[in-house]
């Protein structure tokens, strides 16, 4: 690690030095999801459950087309996994995609580490004096492609802004029979050639103030259409509002994160990867308003418009991995798209 501590571990078959960020992963499960998630592009991923691969990898459960980490550090990778739907095991599946990772390590000291020290950069390397190089400033998001592309044929049109969107976010809309377009972040503009019912924000890795040339465009559409925010998606429409973001010391990954919503007082767990946070002191002049909270720390996990239907959530409703408690928040927003509609909703 940055700070000097070192853990020593076996190195995979197939290593090779890098660097990255290094954060960890609470869940005892979801390891695919976590590895293919864009929101991980570039970082070193520690799962803190002592045993991982138990059920192997599959087909069907990646998150994108490639495995996003850099990295990966475990106490143990299961050599024999067994599930009926598995492909391949944990292992193997790392050593064909070339991603590094060791194994002997107490996952559960690094992460006490990582919370006494906050999030840095971290090698996995097989020498002692390894030199660290600067992290680059700015994080490209994890977007697919440069095109636009449609999913679905559904009644209702949601245009998906694409920071490094899951795939299980298109299967949650698929399913509740929505057309999906996604959009590059950096070709928002064209949602107004499109007309879409409504908009969403996706997740993505990086800083969500490295989008500041484009918040006057984010904020029209905003103003415009029906729009939800998820992750990255929620911090970027706080940005747009005039509201602040700041970096959370480890920040918050998981699939048992407890949430409350203010207005009804019910809890619920979620699943969550997030570096950022919005701050709440500075909704104060914006018209955006705390929907949800953080039960462990009290931070923000979500916002709603005084007036328009805009809403946001820091959590993943979609839940890959992690338990659908906050899955109805999809009904929800399609529910309010269909009643409301942009014309009477949208002064």
């Amino acid at each position: 690690m940055q700070d000097g501590q070192t853990f020593r571990g076996e190195a995979s078959p197939h290593f090779n030095d890098i660097q990255g960020e290094i954060v960890f992963f609470t869940g005892m499960t979801g390891y695919q999801e976590v590895l293919t998630d864009p929101s991980y592009k570039g970082q070193i991923v520690v799962f803190t459950y002592p045993l991982i691969g138990n059920y192997g990898v599959n087909d069907h459960d990646g998150e994108s087309e490639e495995i996003q980490v850099s990295g990966v550090v475990m106490y143990q990778c299961a050599d024999f996994p067994s599930h009926y739907q598995k492909t391949h095991s944990l292992g193997s599946y790392l050593d064909q995609n070339q991603v590094p990772y060791i194994t002997g390590v107490d996952t559960r000291e690094v992460t006490k580490a990582i919370r006494s020290k906050g999030t840095q950069q971290a090698a996995l390397s097989q020498h002692s004096n390894y030199t660290f190089e600067h992290p680059e400033d700015k994080q490209i998001f994890g977007v697919k492609e440069d095109h636009i592309t449609t999913y679905g044929e559904g009644d209702l049109h949601i245009s998906l802004i694409d920071f490094g969107w899951k795939k299980s976010i298109v299967h949650a809309l698929l399913n509740r029979n929505i057309r999906v377009s996604v959009i590059p972040f950096t070709e928002a503009r064209v949602i107004h050639d499109l007309n879409p019912d409504a908009v969403i924000l996706s997740n993505g890795p990086g800083d969500p103030k490295d989008t500041k040339d484009l918040l006057p465009e984010y904020k029209a559409i905003l103003e415009q259409y029906p729009s939800l925010g998820i992750c990255m998606g929620h911090q970027v429409i706080a940005l747009a509002y005039g509201a602040d973001t700041t970096k959370l010391d480890f920040g918050h990954r998981g699939a048992n994160h407890p949430v409350k919503d203010v207005l009804t007082g019910n809890v619920f767990l979620t699943s969550q990867n997030h570096n950022y946070v919005v701050m709440e002191d500075s909704l104060e002049g914006t018209p955006l308003v705390k929907r949800f909270c953080n039960v462990n720390d009290g931070s923000v996990e979500g916002l709603i418009h005084e007036s328009k239907l805009v809403m946001s959530a820091q959590f993943h409703p979609e839940a890959h991995p992690g338990p659908k408690d906050a899955e109805w928040l999809f009904d929800d927003f399609i529910k309010l798209v269909k009643s409301k509609g942009v014309k009477t909703h949208v002064s």
